[in-house]
């Protein structure tokens, strides 16, 4: 069979239009490359997506500064607002418990040294005074008569980082309410 179709195709007249030798054929060209504008569409979610990162991530800044400057003008309201050095001391400690109480439900229930552990549990400035230190006029100068307004200038700072901190921390937990039975 290979020896008839090479014997028709040598006698076949081969057209000079259609011979591949003298046609004037250029090799093959591949299409440009794409350019970089406009970009695919995973490109551009992609670039969605980040963007939308970014507002989360500012607006939250945004929110926890807001937070942070709520909560010093709280507790600088509360302060100053007590009418004496002994009363400054109580409403410090009162903020100080109530904010504990969103960190661990049963803090506000501790005493003495596990009350001012617990206050010094987190993270600090490096150099600032914990309450180890400063702390024992918080832990009875509210029940005294007269408190040295040093003692309590000192205490205030401390107490007012921890209390924002506190109150930056971990949300209280929420609990369904017990339901009560009836006897």
């Amino acid at each position: 069979m290979t020896g008839l179709l090479s014997r028709v195709m040598s006698q076949a007249v081969i057209d000079p239009a259609t011979n591949p030798a003298t046609l004037p054929l250029r090799d093959a060209h591949l299409p440009e490359a794409p350019g970089w504008w406009p970009p695919p569409m995973g490109w551009w979610l992609v670039a969605i997506a980040v963007a939308l990162m970014l507002l989360i991530l500012l607006l939250w800044r945004r929110h926890a500064r807001r937070r942070r400057i709520a909560a010093e003008a709280l507790f600088d309201a509360t302060v100053d607002a007590a009418p004496s050095e002994v009363a400054r001391i109580a409403a410090m400690s009162e903020l100080l418990r109530r904010a504990a109480r969103r960190r661990d439900p049963s803090a506000d229930r501790l005493q003495g040294a596990d009350w001012l552990h617990f206050l010094d549990e987190g993270p600090r400035a490096r150099g600032a005074a914990t309450f180890a230190d400063v702390g024992g006029v918080l832990l009875d100068g509210g029940f005294r008569r007269e408190v040295d307004a040093s003692a309590v200038a000192a205490l205030r700072p401390v107490a007012r980082a921890r209390f924002v901190a506190l109150m930056r921390g971990a949300p209280r937990r929420w609990r369904l309410p017990r339901l009560r039975r009836r006897a």
